[in-house]
C-alpha cells in the first residue's frame, strides 16, 4: 500500500485488484485485456478526489485510452519517469529493447545533464509504461515522450538551446515542462508569442507565465 504524498502526473502505478478501479465510462474488454497483460495505470491530470487517484490504463493502439479512479489502497507499487531515468532501466536488458526511442535515452540523458537537470527528468508514454512493466509496447516509429519537473522558472534563451539539442536527436522528442501550475509543452514554450498553453487538473489555460498561476489570461474550451 502507498503512502503520502500522493502520487505525481505520469507517475505509474502497479494495480494490485483490477475490480477496485472505478470507471469514468463503460469498461471496454481491450482495457481489461490490457491490465491482465501488464496490471499497471499511469496518473492522469485531474482534480483529486479524497481517498482515490485519478488514472488511465493504456491499451496496444493511441486511441485505447480508459480513464478511472484508483483508491489509494488498492496501489502496490509507483514508479515516476525520474526514477526510470535515475535507475537506467533501458540498460539492465540489452537487445530486448531495441527500438529508437528506448535505445536514444543515454543521449538524452547526457544533454538534459549538460543543461543541468540531470534527476529532474525521465521518459513518459510508451517508454516509461514499457520500461516500468517490461512488457513491451514501443514501435519502431514510437515517440519519445519526456516529462522534465520545473519547479523553477526556465528561461526562454535556456528553454530553446535544449530544445534544439533535443531536436537533433534520431526520434521525434516530446518534452513537457512540469510546472507547480500544470505542464507545458517545451516546443510551445519555446516557439509561442505571448501566451502558451498551460495543461491544468481543470482544463487548459492561456497563460502569460507558466510558473506564475495568478497570471492565467482564460480557460480554453
Amino acid at each position: 500500500m502507498l503512502r503520502n504524498p500522493p502520487p505525481a502526473v505520469h507517475a505509474l502505478l502497479r494495480v494490485r485488484e483490477f475490480s477496485a478501479l472505478v470507471w469514468e465510462g463503460p469498461c471496454a474488454d481491450w482495457a481489461r485485456a490490457s491490465l491482465q497483460r501488464a496490471p499497471w495505470v499511469v496518473v492522469r491530470r485531474s482534480v483529486q478526489q479524497p481517498g482515490a487517484w485519478p488514472v488511465g490504463v493504456r491499451g496496444a493502439l493511441r486511441v485505447q485510452r480508459c480513464a478511472a479512479w484508483l483508491p489509494a489502497g488498492a496501489a502496490e507499487d509507483c514508479v515516476t519517469p525520474q526514477w526510470l531515468a535515475a535507475q537506467r532501466l533501458w540498460r539492465r536488458q540489452p537487445g530486448r529493447h531495441a527500438n529508437p526511442a528506448i535505445l536514444v535515452l543515454d543521449e538524452v540523458a547526457a544533454v538534459l545533464a549538460a543543461h543541468g537537470h540531470a534527476g529532474r527528468w525521465g521518459p513518459g508514454g510508451s517508454v516509461g509504461f514499457e520500461l516500468a512493466s517490461a512488457v513491451p509496447c514501443t514501435t519502431p516509429a514510437s515517440d519519445l515522450d519526456l516529462v522534465l519537473q520545473a519547479d523553477q522558472p526556465i528561461a526562454r534563451g535556456d528553454a530553446a538551446r535544449l530544445h534544439a539539442e533535443l531536436s537533433k536527436l534520431p526520434v521525434r522528442i516530446d518534452a513537457l515542462l512540469e510546472t507547480p501550475y500544470g505542464a507545458v509543452a517545451l516546443s510551445e514554450y519555446v516557439l509561442a508569442g505571448a501566451l502558451v498553453r498551460l495543461r491544468c487538473a481543470v482544463g487548459p489555460r492561456l497563460v502569460h507565465d507558466p510558473w506564475t498561476a495568478d497570471r492565467a489570461a482564460a480557460s480554453l474550451a
